[in-house]
């Protein structure tokens, strides 16, 4: 445990769900972890206890986030499904957002119960155009972005393009239809109020999850305990701001009270929210910080700032990732006036200060 995370109270301490299996971390609440395939290697989902039905109750459950369309968790799914719901159905199916660890296998668990998927509809369309393109993941569009930001080396460019499926690989099917989650809307699910909150910058149209009763927060990807949330600028809005988007959607955030339980989609669920959002826009401001020094010390792109943002090696999975940051965080600053953006002859975009 970091310095960082031991500012964060743990009430589960070491405890984590085995595969197919569940925590109950709040009455009617249920905490499940699955595997991912990446460095980033689980993702957490939640059940809870519902009461559904326009012809009259009907005892269940409501899944919120699903993980990646594989074999594997399709497997814990199924092992969810025979020990843990005490032989109650799934009533419908909450996305917080789009990225495939979370709506992958919103299609097979929406299908298997025939319910409805809920979820913001900006997440919805996007994730509906991602499942059937290359849009923002690979590709040739996605290298040409990479290489006007300075990721001009022949190995990542070639396996850029080759990425083709990225994407659809674990999001190959979408539901085709759903039920639209806003801002502000509030959920009865067995008994209780749940409010929708909308984040952006991590994605499109995040949405998470508040009960106030039961004083807990569904965060998804918006406030993690231990790592930064990937915030990314991407070719189909190249002149995004998803950063300065982030940090107003999670200084929001603190408006819920300082001791509610965070149920995040990676990381353990810690209490002392207001302290990480507090670190969170710290850790940013450093960043900012060193992006601003380094363009005042030269022009810099995107690519060359990766070393001063992330201060390790990165391979391509993580570099892509890397790379729409570090023109999010240039993004802050050009965009706010502190930066200057000009295309160089090379066909790089480069920044110095105002």
């Amino acid at each position: 445990m970091n310095a960082l995370e031991q500012q964060l109270d743990y009430p589960f301490f070491d405890d984590l769900p085995a595969t197919g299996g569940t925590i109950e971390v709040a009455p009617g609440v249920r905490w499940l972890r699955m595997v991912l395939p990446f460095q980033l290697n689980h993702i957490n989902l939640w059940l809870l206890r519902d009461e559904d039905g326009a012809d009259g109750p009907v005892q269940g459950w409501t899944v919120v986030d699903c993980g990646i369309a594989d074999d594997t968790t399709r497997a814990a799914w199924e092992q969810v499904f025979a020990n843990e719901l005490g032989g109650l159905p799934v009533l419908r199916v909450i996305v917080t957002h789009m990225h495939p660890d979370h709506i992958g296998l919103a299609h097979w668990l929406t299908e298997h119960w025939g319910v409805r998927l809920w979820i913001s509809a900006t997440d919805y369309h996007t994730a509906r155009l991602a499942s059937s393109s290359t849009t923002g993941f690979g590709g040739e569009a996605t290298a040409r972005f990479m290489a006007s930001h300075g990721l001009t080396d022949p190995d990542s460019q070639a396996k850029i393009k080759a990425r083709t499926n990225y994407y659809a690989n674990m999001v190959p099917q979408v539901p085709p239809n759903y039920r639209r989650l806003m801002d502000g809307d509030a959920l009865t699910i067995n008994g209780r109020r749940w409010q929708c909150h909308a984040g952006y910058g991590h994605a499109p149209e995040h949405m998470s999850l508040h009960c106030a009763q039961l004083n807990t927060l569904i965060s998804g990807d918006m406030v993690l305990p231990r790592i930064s949330t990937n915030v990314s600028v991407h070719e189909t809005e190249p002149e995004a701001n998803p950063l300065q988007l982030y940090l107003d959607s999670i200084q929001r955030m603190k408006t819920l009270p300082a001791d509610t339980l965070v149920l995040p989609s990676h990381g353990r669920p810690f209490k002392g929210m207001h302290t990480r959002v507090d670190q969170l826009v710290a850790h940013h401001a450093e960043r900012l910080a060193d992006v601003m020094k380094a363009c005042s010390d030269a022009p810099q792109c995107a690519a060359a700032l990766l070393m001063i943002l992330f201060r390790r090696q990165l391979d391509l999975h993580q570099t892509t990732f890397a790379m729409g940051e570090s023109v999010a965080h240039l993004h802050v600053l050009w965009l706010d006036g502190q930066l200057v953006r000009r295309l160089d002859a090379d066909g790089i975009y480069r920044f110095s200060p105002a």
